[in-house]
């Protein structure tokens, strides 16, 4: 395990020194190639938290998410965050109550919470849109922050609020606000690995930025899979495959005294 990445103190250390990058990464490969990009934080699940992605992730400072509705009382959420820990998580991700948070936070677990558009929550808002567009909203999203600072929270997803309204939270609370549409005020750039290789699965967010296309790739190596196939197909119906060359040999003299001692 490397003893170079960053601690919550150097997370905090840069609010309001320099933007933070983060990404929501969900394999090896996406783990491997944000280290080696120099990604400041990655975001993993935690059905896919595993020693082999820790391994992967290098120098990142990663944020474990704990499923909010998987995982229901405090116990429950202890013991996953423990668990994340013990494999060398960061910090943990916990969309729960505030008591919950509280309760984690006591234990000296580092927890960043969720504000703005919340997508297991986002029935109290009116759907997957923009959170904050107006005054009352906006303070709900503030009074938000404060109440997570006061839990012990040491940061928040802060996804989709107005880019005005997200500056001046982001100045107004010591957490470390993790900006997901939330403009260049917010204290991170928080991105979904899969956006920004233009393979997103269903809706592609507004403030999603795309910089290759990996689907026109992905389905390229599709075709080829299916080439591939239908001509193994082909070979094993004609008898084309397989091969001398895919076969074990026997000598001549094995296979005989093999033959004869075969019933007839």
């Amino acid at each position: 395990m490397s003893h170079t990445r960053k601690t919550v103190a150097d997370i905090r250390a840069l609010k309001g020194v320099r933007q933070i990058s983060m990404l929501y990464v969900e394999t090896l490969y996406e783990a491997r190639a944000a280290a080696a990009a120099g990604i400041d934080m990655l975001s993993i699940i935690d059905p896919v938290w595993t020693p082999e992605m820790r391994e992967a992730a290098g120098d990142c400072f990663v944020q474990v998410g704990l499923l909010y509705g998987e995982l229901c009382t405090y116990e429950d959420y202890l013991r996953a965050a423990h668990r994340a820990i013990r494999i060398g998580g960061d910090c943990v991700y916990c969309a729960a109550s505030l008591d919950t948070i509280r309760k984690l936070a006591a234990e000296g677990i580092p927890v960043v919470s969720h504000v703005g558009l919340i997508p297991s929550k986002a029935t109290w808002t009116g759907g997957f849109k923009a959170v904050g567009k107006t005054a009352d909203s906006a303070m709900s999203v503030f009074e938000h922050v404060k109440a997570l600072e006061a839990a012990g929270a040491f940061g928040a997803e802060l996804e989709v609020v107005p880019d005005r309204v997200a500056a001046e939270i982001s100045k107004r609370t010591s957490l470390v606000m993790l900006g997901m549409g939330a403009g260049p005020g917010a204290d991170a750039q928080y991105l979904f690995a899969e956006d920004v290789l233009g393979c997103t699965r269903g809706h592609r967010p507004r403030h999603a930025k795309v910089y290759r296309d990996f689907q026109a790739e992905y389905d390229r190596l599709q075709a080829e899979r299916i080439a591939a196939f239908s001509e193994f197909n082909a070979d094993v119906a004609s008898g084309a495959y397989p091969e001398q060359g895919h076969v074990a040999p026997i000598a001549d003299h094995e296979f005989e005294a093999f033959m004869r001692r075969l019933p007839d």
